[in-house]
């Protein structure tokens, strides 16, 4: 008999990254459950913009920098001004800037972790002070399928992906050993067709997603309590396969499937302007010359998480 669907109608959802890319596509999906939805992006103008298109009545947008504590504790005491008490985090807010290891500046790193791993273990906690005197709430981390297998070219992101799964895995098991009913999950997108998966080579089988895939299966998780979310949920059982090989025979299938030439092969050209915007994700940081708008995209969408190869 299969679970019963849980209603998400009336709760609120807050979404970090979520003015664009996965995140947008996200709050639009959960606007169809019924939910209310916060709209949290470095860039607040886009997220206010975005929210009043998406719902003038039941979505928020401000400005949200996952990085740092008042700015992110500041934007949740807002939201439930706004709308009402916490029920849903989705972590989506993240960056994937490509390059081969030792090529890659130690400030680009420290900026990844940073967004990617730091700013999820923020939210996690500050919703978590929220979500447990009530016993209820559901978090949800945007990580990659990068965080499962470790992707060439894109090691420090890879790392980052690794780590917010570790993170998902242990808190939740703290809340089961609390007794608290506090749900996590962690999704697993491929390459998502986002601007943070652009200039990607194809993997043979494997259609780049259209970030609607993605928010689809973070509300069928919400409505399911699933926890390890793969987008596509096809490369779930691929993955528990090749696990049972031998290493060499379980890279072969890789190398044949190309799965380590994604973000090795990158694009540079195709990907200048977001890898651009990605070199100003932080708030002190002047703004990038050529396109005018920078944002903490919420997409690491592709391989990027929060949407394309993540």
């Amino acid at each position: 008999m299969a679970d019963q669907a849980r209603d998400l109608a009336g709760e609120t959802a807050v979404v970090t990254g979520g003015a664009r890319g996965i995140g947008r596509a996200t709050a639009t999906a959960l606007l169809a459950a019924g939910m209310k939805v916060a709209i949290g992006d470095l860039d607040g103008e886009l997220a206010a913009r975005t929210a009043r298109e998406l719902s003038p009545t039941n979505a928020f947008g401000g400005q949200l920098d996952v990085t740092d504590r008042a700015s992110f504790e500041g934007f949740l005491d807002q939201v439930e001004r706004e709308l009402g008490p916490i029920d849903v985090l989705v972590n989506n807010a993240g960056i994937m800037p490509l390059n081969h290891f030792l090529q890659e500046d130690d400030e680009t790193a420290r900026r990844i972790i940073d967004i990617n791993l730091h700013g999820v273990i923020l939210g996690t906690k500050l919703a978590l002070a929220r979500m447990l005197p009530r016993d209820h709430g559901h978090i949800v981390n945007i990580a990659s399928q990068a965080g499962k297998i470790g992707t060439p070219g894109g090691a420090t992101y890879s790392a980052s992906k690794h780590a917010v799964i570790g993170l998902t895995e242990a808190v939740r098991g703290e809340m089961r050993l609390l007794g608290a009913a506090i749900e996590l999950s962690y999704v697993m997108p491929t390459v998502v067709a986002t601007e943070l998966g652009g200039g990607l080579p194809a993997t043979p089988g494997v259609k780049p997603l259209d970030p609607t895939d993605v928010a689809d299966a973070i509300v069928h998780a919400l409505q399911h309590g699933t926890v390890d979310v793969w987008v596509p949920s096809s490369l779930k059982p691929l993955y528990r396969f090749t696990q049972l090989l031998p290493r060499r025979a379980a890279e072969g299938i890789g190398r044949a499937l190309k799965a380590d030439r994604v973000l090795f092969n990158a694009d540079r050209a195709a990907r200048s302007d977001y890898e651009l915007r990605a070199a100003h994700s932080e708030p002190g940081l002047p703004p990038a010359p050529d396109p005018p708008r920078l944002a903490q995209t919420a997409e690491p969408s592709q391989p990027q998480e929060a949407s394309s190869a993540r």
